[in-house]
């Protein structure tokens, strides 16, 4: 088990020193939603990189068998990820759409935004055209995934009925990839 708490941890450190190499956690202006912005991007990171190594691992590579002491540790890594990716993703949720519920029922105003930058490149206006919907698919998928996920932790669930679930979350990790570009 220690091996794969340092695995877990290690990962998730080396993916937060990596996002830290790139963004700053200190916006300016401090601000709510500033913060809001740092902590979506952030937990959004973690969220979709821990359910992608979670792949990797429902592969069963043999050289990372070998390397996590057998398959049984693999399996055990592979549920943490999974908890963790959850656990993030909540969060990820919370921040973007609780701040929603807050500006609509008063308690936040929402900050007024210039005008949108001319964007050239024909990819990038592209991928830009299809924000609302990767939004959109996202947010149901994130729903589906947590029942998916809470199925697959409640153990009072028929392991034959577990193993035809479980497998829905390659489809819907597909869909969250297209959500986070």
């Amino acid at each position: 088990m220690k091996n794969i708490k340092i695995v877990f941890w290690g990962l998730l450190a080396l993916l937060t020193l990596l996002w830290l190499l790139v963004d700053t956690p200190f916006p300016q202006p401090f601000g709510y939603f500033p913060l809001r912005a740092v902590v979506v991007q952030y937990s959004g990171i973690l969220g979709i990189s821990c359910m992608s190594v979670a792949m990797i691992l429902a592969l069963r590579p043999r050289w990372l068998e070998a390397r996590l002491n057998g398959l049984d540790k693999m399996y055990r890594l592979h549920k943490w990820l999974g908890i963790g990716g959850l656990t993030v993703s909540i969060l990820h949720w919370w921040w973007a759409k609780g701040t929603k519920w807050m500006v609509g029922w008063g308690w936040l105003e929402r900050p007024v935004r210039g005008p949108r930058p001319v964007i050239d490149n024909p990819v990038e206006a592209w991928l830009g055209s299809l924000r609302g919907l990767a939004e959109n698919l996202g947010e149901w998928t994130f729903y589906a995934a947590v029942v998916l996920i809470a199925l697959a932790l409640i153990h009072r669930f028929p392991y034959r009925l577990f193993y035809k679930t479980h497998r829905l979350l390659a489809v819907a990790y597909l869909v969250l990839v297209f959500h986070s570009v």
